[in-house]
């Protein structure tokens, strides 16, 4: 529905950063009891905007354009391989994950790009013990991205974009101590050059193969693939020498008895004597291609071996002589035409694959899979195909699965993982950080702009058409049950957009881009008053000219902000008070003149006989003020305070003698404030972080 919005309340949204009025409400509701301006860790986030919250109890409701809500777990995380639960303690890895490897002892080495785990610094590569806790021991300290890494005896082999390790060269390739983490004296060298990377690596006894993008390792030439002696420490190249194309990379290798086999992104092997399209089988002792042929069409990323299955995954279409989107098992048996009939059928990449009995974890960027909805993540039936229950709903990429008997370490370029389907609406337990079940699953793309509470009901505007589901229509207004989140008989019907709700009494007072009600019988040009029992709209009629985006009361008056220049029989350049009895302006005139191409006035709130405006204007109240003031409500005259906001200010609230203000500022009274600010009222300082405060942000890509 996104679709049907005027340019300009576009623009007005979807120019506001991820959950900044959810950061707001809790400033002005939780957090007047706690001085703390840093977001609470636990809270669970959306994957778009928060336009609208509400608090009832314990119990947060939230509104805007989002698909799905979930917690802020950092790119890596154990979960549960039969529930999906995330495990109650682990470390948060700020940054990318990009390998995970059992350490043997039910904990795991991680590798990537980041540089903080839980709350140890660790740049690139970190052990995570049973206890899930970050080993304080070992830090190897990489100075670039880890893309691989392979557990063999007392040794962690790491291969990356990395030149520095320990602070001892090593060039995108190295061995480790498991208990220390010290460099040890293993130096195979794939060069100093950014583009030699390692991207995967295999153990079988004393041998390490190697796949990348490198033309020389282990003080030999070798294209992208290699078998490296372990128990030298130089010039340790094997005379093993598969030798991919000039140019390939090589992206996956999988070991089976005497068989090596590889996926990348290659078309021949032995110097073009053997054409293999993106993967191939090569024999583990003479370094040729079997007969093996399972031919690709685009990029394989990932390959594991199960039995004499091939499980692969990668950006092709078809595969093994069948079409075959993104994910495939092969016969490991069969020369040619080998793709089985298992075929999950993903609509995008697969990045990452683990097997565990009757199931195949997959990772990467999908989201469908397995005939089911499922966001980058997905357990599915190994005789099937079919994707299970099993559903984390990962918000961004992942990149690696690891397997550690019931658990399942994921890792990626996600944030958050373990979320739930909520479409634009939802509700926070406020204790717990998490969604409860209320879910009243409004339209796909709906866009909820505005919520009011008023005992046990939800009023909600916006643009959206139906409810629970596509079950219940309700264009661009409606009521919503805060305990089972049915649409209740309320019903007034608006024929377009409402932005703003405000209840008092029996009367819910709306603003937005309508012109009528209850199919066009009642016109009410872009404010109006509705019966909260009968969803009938009230006489009251101030028929604004233009949008009304905010209104909030004060006793009798009912004050408006938006784009209009006349409102209730006046002339009212975008904010007026209005009578609520007579429905007429009443003479308090503050007069905001609007800044070329920005918003209009956006926000109100009433503190004592202070009216504060937020929104994008130049002049308000006879003085200059740049998108904030505090109005006289008496007067309509501007008072002192000037907090004088770089750009637009889209949300206010009040709380004692500190007002919260989000919008898309990055300065305020003079110092770097991006978003959101705290101020003093009636002094304009913002207010600084107190310290002492610990409590991380969500980080962003």
């Amino acid at each position: 529905m996104l679709s049907y919005l005027p340019d300009r309340l576009v623009r007005r949204w979807l120019r506001l950063p991820l959950s900044l009025v959810l950061l707001l409400a809790l400033a002005g509701m939780a957090l007047a009891a706690d001085p703390s301006d840093l977001p609470r860790q636990n809270l669970w986030t959306t994957d778009g905007f928060v336009n609208t919250v509400v608090l009832k109890g314990n119990t947060l409701y939230i509104g805007g354009a989002f698909l799905n809500v979930g917690p802020v777990t950092g790119s890596g995380v154990p979960l549960h391989t039969s529930t999906g639960a995330i495990l109650p303690t682990f470390p948060y890895v700020e940054g990318r994950v990009e390998v995970a490897v059992p350490d043997g002892n039910d904990g795991w080495y991680i590798g990537g790009s980041f540089t903080q785990v839980g709350n140890t610094s660790r740049n690139n590569l970190a052990h995570i013990l049973a206890d899930y806790s970050v080993d304080p021991a070992w830090n190897p300290d990489a100075d670039n991205t880890v893309y691989t890494l392979a557990v063999s005896g007392t040794t962690v082999y790491a291969g990356g974009d990395f030149t520095s390790i320990g602070a001892i060269t090593r060039n995108h390739i190295a061995a480790l101590a498991t208990s220390t983490g010290n460099v040890t004296a293993w130096n195979p060298d794939a060069g100093n050059a950014p583009t030699n990377s390692v991207y995967t690596l295999a153990v079988s006894g004393t041998t390490v193969y190697v796949g990348g993008d490198f033309t020389s390792i282990g003080s030999a030439s070798r294209n992208s693939i290699a078998a490296l002696d372990a128990t030298l420490d130089t010039a340790n190249a094997t005379l093993w020498n598969p030798e991919a194309g000039a140019g390939s990379i090589v992206n996956t290798l999988a070991l089976s008895g005497t068989t090596v086999y590889v996926g990348g992104d290659f078309a021949s092997f032995n110097s073009g004597v053997n054409p293999r399209d993106y993967i191939a089988a090569i024999d583990a002792t003479s370094g040729s291609a079997t007969t093996w042929i399972a031919d690709a069409d685009n990029v394989v990323n990932t390959l594991v071996v199960s039995g004499t299955t091939i499980y692969a995954g990668g950006e092709f279409a078809n595969i093994g002589g069948k079409s075959r989107n993104h994910i495939a098992a092969l016969d490991a048996t069969l020369d040619t035409v080998n793709a089985t009939d298992w075929d999950p059928n993903a609509n995008d990449s697969v990045y990452t694959l683990a097997v565990s009995g009757n199931t195949v974890y997959a990772g990467g960027f999908f989201s469908d899979i397995g005939g089911a909805n499922r966001n980058n993540i997905v357990a599915l039936d190994a005789t099937t195909g079919s994707a299970t229950s099993w559903d984390p709903n990962a918000e961004y990429g992942v990149y690696t699965l690891a397997l550690n008997n019931d658990t399942l370490y994921v890792g990626g370029e996600f944030v958050s993982i373990g979320r739930k389907n909520r479409n634009s609406l939802a509700a926070i337990d406020t204790s717990t950080g998490s969604a409860t079940p209320w879910d009243p699953n409004p339209d796909l793309g709906s866009l909820i702009n505005t919520l009011a509470i008023s005992g046990n009901t939800i009023y909600v505007g916006g643009y959206f058409g139906s409810f629970n589901g596509g079950v219940i229509t309700r264009n661009y207004i409606a009521a919503l049950d805060a305990t089972s989140g049915n649409a209740t008989p309320w019903n007034p019907d608006a024929d377009d957009g409402v932005n703003t709700l405000v209840v008092s009494g029996n009367t819910v007072y709306a603003g937005g881009d309508f012109s009528s009600f209850k199919g066009g019988v009642n016109l009410r040009n872009h404010i109006a008053a509705i019966s909260a029992t009968s969803g009938n709209v009230t006489a009251w009629n101030p028929s604004a000219n233009d949008t009304v985006n905010t209104l909030t009361v004060s006793g009798t008056t009912i004050y408006a902000g938006g784009y209009f220049s006349n409102i209730g029989g006046a002339n009212r350049n975008n904010i007026a008070a209005i009578d609520a009895s007579t429905g007429g302006a009443t003479a308090w005139n503050p007069d905001a003149s609007i800044n070329v191409g920005t918003s209009s006035v956006n926000a109100l709130a009433v503190s004592g006989n202070t009216v504060y405006v937020g929104g994008g204007f130049s002049n308000i109240g006879g003085a200059n003020r740049n998108n904030i003031a505090a109005i006289d409500a008496s007067t309509g005259n501007a008072t002192a305070w000037n907090p004088d906001a770089n750009d637009s200010v889209y949300t206010l609230a009040v709380s004692g003698n500190i007002v919260y203000t989000g919008g898309n500022f990055s300065e305020i009274n003079g110092q770097s404030r991006n978003f959101i600010a705290r101020l003093h009222a009636p002094a304009q300082t913002p207010v600084d972080r107190p310290s002492g405060s610990a409590t991380r942000p969500r980080p962003t890509r």
